[in-house]
């Protein structure tokens, strides 16, 4: 069951469908939300790229935070690279999920391989995103970690573990869109999880929510985090 208290939703926008115009969109009704909340002071928003980063610029900029990559990439299953057993952190650390890999019957040699490989990806992103510059510290604020929306929660799950280890004040977790499965699994991980629409059926996809939807590519990223630099959001 949901904890209710940590869980700020839209009633409203309960198992609706095509809520959102597009991610810029989402994130400023998201921005909305937040900024309506006591005591968001002294955050920093994390950004997972892709699709987080059109998202947790508005709430950034509404917020007047400073904007951070939370660069995660999941451990692909070796014989369908859609899907994934883990995922790897900006930190360089995993967070594998045991009981499938034990379902999937995958040997060391693979799993260190699919990690290897996801941990390459990520050292790659966080060099394109950031050159290697520190991103703004999170110790003692409050962190705000922002995607385009949760489906299963394992990337978010994994993004909180890095964003704890860095000691913020407390973690919220904000995203325009997701299952009621997730949304109550990462709310047991986190202080706050806000996401205005909730839906409970039975399958679920992200882009359901966005009435214009595309991958969102890594120049795209790039081209966000300049307007982040300009408008002193990084």
């Amino acid at each position: 069951m949901m904890d209710t208290s940590r869980v700020i939703e839209d009633r409203a926008m309960r198992d609706r469908l095509g809520v959102f115009e597009d991610r810029t969109d989402a994130g400023r009704r998201l921005a909305a939300t937040l900024s309506s909340m006591e005591g968001i002071t002294d955050a920093v928003v994390s950004a997972i790229p892709a699709g987080g980063v059109p998202v947790g610029l508005e709430v950034a900029r509404v917020l007047k935070a400073p904007l951070r990559m939370a660069v995660v990439r999941k451990v692909q299953i070796p014989w369908n690279p859609e899907a994934g057993f883990g995922a790897v952190t900006w930190d360089g650390r995993a967070i594998l999920n045991r009981s499938l890999m034990a379902g999937l019957g995958l040997s060391e040699t693979e799993v260190n391989a699919a990690v290897a490989k996801a941990r390459k990806n990520v050292e790659e992103r966080m060099e394109k995103f950031t050159g290697g510059r520190e991103g703004p510290g999170i110790a003692g604020r409050t962190a705000i970690l922002v995607d385009d929306g949760l489906a299963t929660g394992y990337t978010m799950l994994a993004a909180i573990e890095a964003t704890r280890a860095a000691s913020p004040a407390r973690i919220i977790v904000a995203v325009p869109t997701g299952s009621l499965h997730a949304v109550t699994f990462i709310a047991g991980k986190v202080d706050l999880v806000v996401c205005p629409n909730i839906r409970a059926g039975r399958t679920f996809a992200v882009a359901q929510a966005y009435e214009r939807w595309h991958d969102v590519t890594d120049q795209e990223v790039q081209d966000l985090l300049i307007q982040a630099r300009d408008m002193d959001l990084s």
